[in-house]
């Protein structure tokens, strides 16, 4: 908002010293993100600027961390990048390998968080559902509850049913932390949903079904979507539960990146940190594009 022409010296000070500390708060929340990115470019193996880094020097800067992300755990690092050098690095590189163990949990854990999360969302925005607060407060529990007590009580589980240490139990686990961000993304969009739509549609002679996936699903896809995104990053950064559940040579990303904390303190670890940070910012300006439409669609902006 403008600063009116007829504001008083009063709220002109305040209308500046209130942008300012919008500006610092943002500063102090972003800047240790603003720390890591130029520092996974330093030359040295150090975790602090080096003078050649804060005199700009080129010389001080280099991609031969990003370079370790391809070549830590492979068989032969020195070969000819060829065809061959590209195959070593997708069946051997440690890093590689933790990015496709990330990868598949977490589409898989997201797949099955959206669709449990949207049937839990649709059944709890019915008036008529009984007992929906004590429903809902024991589905968004795994949000509210710290992690630690969440990954102690799976493993627990996990090994009396024989799911500790595989895929499947790791999957259902992130899919029991995604969830609840699904089932609050659904139910808030479902909250501006016209009821009247549904009940046109069965008049018309529409099916359940056909009501579901030609009426409802188009116009809350925007919260579904956005609740599956926040599934995955939730998933994809996981660590705790991964650390309780999967067994030692199931690595993710994040697993790997606290192994590499406690044996091998490298460089590395901060040009992962600086690809995470590009995947979560562009995840995050897809929810906000898919907030907007959904927000269109539903005739709350123009």
């Amino acid at each position: 908002m403008a600063l009116p022409v007829y504001a008083s010296p009063l709220e002109r000070l305040w209308y500046y010293t209130y942008r300012v500390i919008c500006a610092l708060i943002f500063l102090f929340l972003i800047a240790p993100i603003l720390i890591v990115i130029p520092l996974s470019f330093n030359i040295e193996p150090y975790f602090t600027f080096t003078e050649k880094m804060l005199a700009l020097d080129p010389t001080g800067y280099s991609l031969r961390w990003y370079d370790t992300l391809l070549t830590f755990g492979m068989a032969n690092p020195e070969a000819p990048r060829t065809t061959a050098w590209w195959v070593d690095v997708w069946n051997n590189a440690a890093w590689v390998r933790a990015a496709k163990n990330s990868v598949i949990i977490g589409v898989s854990s997201t797949l099955v968080a959206t669709v449990l999360g949207t049937v839990a969302a649709l059944g709890l925005s019915r008036p008529e559902m009984p007992f929906r607060r004590a429903i809902m407060a024991v589905l968004i529990s795994p949000m509210i509850v710290p992690i630690i007590i969440t990954a102690t009580g799976l493993f627990f589980f996990y090994s009396s049913t024989g799911l500790a240490g595989s895929y499947p139990g790791i999957i259902l686990a992130h899919a029991t932390l995604g969830i609840p961000f699904v089932i609050i993304t659904v139910t808030a969009t479902l909250i501006g949903f016209d009821r009247s739509l549904t009940r046109a549609a069965a008049s018309l002679g529409a099916s359940p079904t056909t009501t579901f996936f030609k009426v409802t699903m188009p116009l809350i896809l925007p919260g579904v979507i956005s609740g599956a995104l926040f599934a995955f990053v939730t998933s994809f950064d996981e660590v705790v539960v991964v650390l309780f559940v999967a067994a030692h040579d199931q690595q993710t990303i994040p697993r790997q990146m606290w192994n590499g904390i406690r044996e091998q303190i490298s460089p590395a670890i901060l040009s992962v940190a600086t690809i995470l940070v590009i995947v979560s910012v562009a995840l995050l300006a897809t929810v906000e594009i898919l907030r907007r439409r959904s927000e269109r669609l539903r005739g709350v902006t123009g």
